[in-house]
């Protein structure tokens, strides 16, 4: 959309590299410029122009391009967010309206979704067909479908197949102090102390015994430092539904990485479902191949997988399936679940959610993989603890 101002600053004699601009391209695929015009000026600034002696020049060029253009996107955003902050309340269905309303497989529903964004010129709200608020179309936000696709706004029902909308999902915050004290005493109680590593501690009693065979003569005995062997493994749900529960979740996360008693501790970011890749920066959807991740690990590992479990159950089932409208899956969500849960088999899942939520079809699905599931509260997380020390001493 920007190859306009590419040529443009040529033709004024900025003379941009294809390599100069594809950075520019691949740091605005990462949400570098933060969606301003200004950051995307110092972007492009940084990227394109190889001396100071041509920022003026660059400065000109600039405001030549984007003229006005602030205002016009300034009024669009302002209209856009005018109609989904006035959508059209929803009228509740019952079970017969909703069984009658027709179910679209995910590729019918992406095909129609397309089409309709090519015939749509205006604004719907209340019906059934275009993309809208408050209806039963199968696009939209804000209403009912069986099959349906979410057009950013708010998770409601979260039942959707799919979400057509960037998602900008950013990781857990690291420092996060409040009340994180009392979750890093539960993950204490994880600890498993065995003699690991050179000789480097006197053995009191083991020189007692030396010494009395000695004769009187004292001889030393070293031994190994006890330390913690517990490997532990930590995957979040960040994003969509679980939005709401990021400052529980950052507390939890603080007190596992603050904590430094593990042998060896390591965490991934997923959404919804733990796909062929697990995020290592979920902002800059960098992260490392699940296959890979899980090859590195084994028995001894400890795993806790906190998430909501709440999803469309197609995702879970079915392959191509995802929430993501631009990821495709080539294999089910419970696969990938099974794969991890097999690999690292004393494993426990938190639910930031309450209980009664907990019968939602696609959380008993998650269950049937996991079924040692807790709540995300202190106690739940103490039960979760006692279950993985069982599942150690069974080993």
């Amino acid at each position: 959309m920007f190859l306009a101002f590419f040529f443009h600053l040529r033709r004024r004699g900025l003379v941009v590299s294809m390599q100069e601009w594809m950075a520019l391209c691949e740091a605005l695929g990462q949400g570098l410029a933060l969606e301003s015009l200004t950051q995307f000026y110092f972007l492009a600034r940084s990227l394109l122009v190889k001396h100071e002696a041509k920022f003026d020049l660059f400065d000109q060029v600039f405001a030549e391009h984007f003229q006005g253009v602030e205002e016009k996107a300034a009024s669009f955003k302002d209209a856009l967010e005018q109609w989904l902050e006035e959508a059209k309340n929803f009228r509740k269905l019952d079970a017969e309206e909703i069984a009658r309303l027709e179910k679209l497989d995910l590729a019918e529903l992406k095909k129609r979704f397309e089409e309709r964004l090519d015939e749509q010129k205006e604004r719907h709200d209340g019906g059934n067909r275009w993309i809208g608020t408050g209806g039963t179309s199968p696009f939209g936000h804000g209403g009912a479908h069986p099959s349906g696709m979410r057009v950013h706004g708010e998770s409601g029902m979260r039942s959707a197949l799919q979400v057509a909308a960037a998602r900008r999902f950013r990781n857990l915050r690291g420092d996060a102090v409040l009340d994180t004290r009392d979750l890093g005493l539960a993950l204490k109680k994880l600890r498993r102390l065995a003699r690991d590593g050179a000789p480097g501690e006197l053995d009191v009693e083991g020189t007692v015994r030396a010494t009395a065979k000695n004769a009187g003569e004292i001889e030393l005995v070293m031994q190994a430092e006890r330390r913690n062997a517990v490997r532990l493994l930590l995957l979040m749900d960040v994003g969509g539904s679980m939005s709401s529960h990021s400052a529980l979740c950052e507390r939890l996360f603080t007190a596992a990485a603050k904590l430094s008693r593990f042998k060896e501790f390591k965490h991934y970011y997923f959404h919804n479902c733990m796909y062929e890749t697990l995020f290592t920066d979920v902002s800059r959807m960098e992260g490392e191949p699940t296959l890979d991740v899980l090859q590195c690990l084994d028995d001894s590992w400890m795993l806790i997988v906190v998430g909501d479990a709440a999803m469309s159950p197609y995702e879970l089932t079915a392959p191509g399936g995802s929430i993501d409208y631009f990821h495709h899956n080539e294999e089910p969500g419970l696969v990938w679940m099974a794969r991890v849960r097999q690999k690292i088999p004393h494993s426990v899942w938190l639910n930031p959610e309450p209980e009664p939520y907990w019968q939602i079809p696609s959380t008993r699905l998650v269950r049937g993989v996991f079924p040692e599931m807790y709540p995300l509260s202190l106690e739940g997380l103490g039960h979760a603890v006692e279950q993985l020390r069982r599942q150690a001493s069974c080993r």
